[in-house]
């Protein structure tokens, strides 16, 4: 089968890999019908992810269908319809248990696929503890729409969840990527009075506007001055999901007093916190990666219309064309939102 392979930094290949096979009894393999390509791909590319293997396929964000199982999976059967989730955990121990899978203790678990084994940029995949790690599609939910549970749609629903978004409250994001996107959709279930948006690039706050007119959008010259002007001096929740230069420091200040400020981009050097600048303000923080432990519910929630990331992939490739798919997301990802590949 043909797998998007990564080789050495800045070295990506489409070569020839055989057909993954169940190694222990909790695993599944996957057929793979719909993949997606992820910023996070582009940080192993460009060296930023030392944990990477060379060899391994990339890609974590898929949805397929189950082809075989292990004799101790119990969740899925071939012929089912699956959302990939990017989280490799065990469902048992106290992180687990405690919804924390991204901490799971088991060795080789958190983000496992297209990272340190091979991942779903290809024709089939093996899936580790396949009951925690596939959710079954409900009916009359397509691939598109499914695409993103496992990973961003997960992220953005995780940071909703832990922002302690309240009926009437206002909440401020930063960052209209595909992350920052799904965490509006997330907070938006919660029914805050106000979501403001912050983001440097024009062409992604057209499309927030056109796609959530409920959103108030702002360049980031004006989002400070913005959330300054809401009735409480700054928004109640705060959700970081840009991770540029100076967005974390963005976050903190557009934070009423006791407010809860989430983190969930990824950044590439430390950040600073000022304790004696922010002296007073009594902010929570709230920090870490995608804990993917709510993607049945998730898929609950697309199936019911409350949920649609859908117009997020604005280009599809086959795989074959991987080179160009990723040539295009890497150069315009700015302007391109999410790039799929289809096997």
């Amino acid at each position: 089968m043909l797998a998007y392979t990564f080789f050495s930094h800045g070295d990506f290949r489409l070569v020839e890999k055989p057909l993954p096979s169940v190694k222990a009894p909790t695993d599944a393999i996957v057929e793979i019908t719909l993949s997606s390509i992820c910023t996070s791909d582009l940080h192993i590319k460009h060296g930023e992810v030392p944990r990477a293997v060379p060899g391994i396929t990339v890609g974590h964000e898929a949805v397929g269908i189950v082809r075989e199982v292990g004799c101790a999976v119990r969740k899925v059967r071939p012929g089912d319809r699956v959302a990939i989730n990017v989280e490799t955990f065990c469902g048992d121990c106290f992180f687990c248990r405690n919804g924390w899978v991204n901490n799971c203790t088991l060795p080789d678990v958190g983000w496992a696929l297209g990272c340190r084994i091979d991942g779903v940029q290809a024709g089939y995949a093996r899936v580790p503890m396949a009951d925690n790690g596939l959710s079954l599609i409900p009916d009359g939910v397509d691939d598109l729409h499914a695409l993103f549970v496992g990973d961003i749609l997960a992220t953005g629903y995780w940071a909703a969840k832990i922002a302690e978004i309240e009926r009437g409250s206002t909440v401020a994001i930063i960052g209209a990527g595909p992350t920052g996107i799904c965490a509006l959709q997330c907070a938006k279930l919660r029914s805050p009075s106000q979501i403001l948006v912050c983001e440097k690039d024009a062409a992604r706050r057209e499309f927030v506007r056109a796609h959530y007119p409920y959103a108030r959008v702002f360049a980031p010259q004006e989002f400070e001055a913005a959330c300054k002007a809401l009735e409480r001096g700054g928004a109640d929740s705060v959700i970081e999901a840009a991770g540029g230069d100076d967005t974390f420091e963005l976050a903190w200040k557009c934070a009423r007093p006791n407010a809860v400020v989430v983190i969930v981009a990824m950044y590439g050097k430390p950040q600073s916190l000022p304790l004696p600048d922010m002296y007073g303000k009594n902010l929570t923080f709230k920090t870490g990666g995608v804990d993917g432990c709510d993607c049945d519910e998730i898929l609950r929630l697309i199936a019911e219309g409350k949920l649609d990331t859908s117009p997020l992939v604005t280009h599809t490739f086959p795989l074959s064309r991987a080179d160009e798919a990723y040539a295009l997301f890497e150069a315009r990802r700015d302007g391109v939102i999410k790039v799929a590949l289809k096997p």
